[in-house]
């Protein structure tokens, strides 16, 4: 089977799903949490059972400017609303006892426009040295890899692939931050770092077949060799892929209300990674390489 003559396919199929996520990261952005606007968390604990739609509802018709309610325990719900004053919380605090019986305060935490700010500023960072990085260590790692090949494609095709799973995820999140109101935080920050480890690790499985092949097979031409080392690959890609995407699945559909945006984001991400790793970063090698004998052979004419 030729997979890698399908390429521009993979590649179009990738643009198709990133395209409308960058439209709506442009036109609407991310919804972000308290952990980057600012904010407040408010955990209470309350003697009468209810649905946490119907607390927000509750807390909406209030006046207060909530964001989000999820169940943490039994009659237990953390809400999330903007920074609220002491007086605003007690005239909270005084209905929901009238509505829903005694309540009690679990935990009461506000965060700062500028903590806020900050946070925002050492997560971006944290990405972009996490990519960094990458490069880096691939191209050292893959730095005696059979020629015609590249250790600077490698590194830089690992991390096109990594961005188009960035990509994707964000741009999952502004479409369902405009409709369903889900807020990125610090948790989203944490599942992107770990999509993108998962998304090298699957492609350097990979990369790293395809440096044995070379050495094996070097009167083969490298189309060839990227093909044979996909296919030799692809079912632990998969399997590896899909016992993770199981568990996920498992915790999104049963799991507390709270980790779910965490759990749907490395669910999108993992997904992503594992085609990405397959059918993006191994195919932009043979481009890469492609590109290359354009070059030579216009330099010697």
């Amino acid at each position: 089977m030729n997979l890698v003559k399908y390429r521009n396919l993979f590649f179009g199929f990738s643009l198709l799903i990133i395209i409308p996520g960058a439209i709506a990261l442009f036109l609407w952005g991310l919804k972000v949490g308290i952990d980057f606007a600012g904010g407040t968390l408010w955990e209470v604990k309350i003697a009468q059972s209810a649905d946490a739609p119907w607390i927000r509802e509750f807390l909406v018709k209030e006046g207060a400017e909530v964001s989000q309610v999820a169940q943490t325990a039994q009659d237990t719900y953390l809400v999330r609303l903007k920074t609220t004053e002491e007086e605003t919380l007690n005239n909270l605090r005084t209905k929901v006892d009238d509505n829903f019986g005694p309540s009690e305060d679990v935990r009461l935490e506000t965060v700062g426009p500028t903590i806020s700010k900050e946070l925002a500023q050492k997560a971006i960072i944290a990405v972009l040295l996490a990519i960094a990085g990458i490069v880096v260590y691939l191209t050292w790692s893959f730095r005696q890899i059979p020629k015609p090949a590249s250790s600077l494609a490698f590194g830089v095709c690992t991390v096109i692939a990594l961005l188009h799973d960035v990509l994707v995820l964000v741009g999952v999140f502004a479409i369902l931050g405009h409709f369903f109101a889900i807020e990125v935080d610090a948790l989203f920050i944490t599942a992107t770092l770990t999509v993108i480890g998962f998304s090298v690790h699957d492609t350097i499985v990979v990369f790293d077949r395809i440096r044995e092949n070379l050495k094996k097979y070097d009167d083969y031409p490298f189309e060839n060799v990227v093909n044979h080392s996909i296919l030799q690959t692809f079912s632990r890609s998969l399997n590896t892929s899909l016992t993770a995407v199981f568990v996920l699945l498992a915790l999104f559909l049963f799991g507390g209300e709270t980790i779910k945006t965490f759990v749907l984001a490395l669910l999108i991400g993992i997904i992503s990674g594992t085609y990405s790793s397959i059918f993006n970063a191994a195919p932009l090698l043979i481009l890469w390489q492609n590109f290359k004998g354009i070059k030579f052979r216009l330099k010697r004419n």
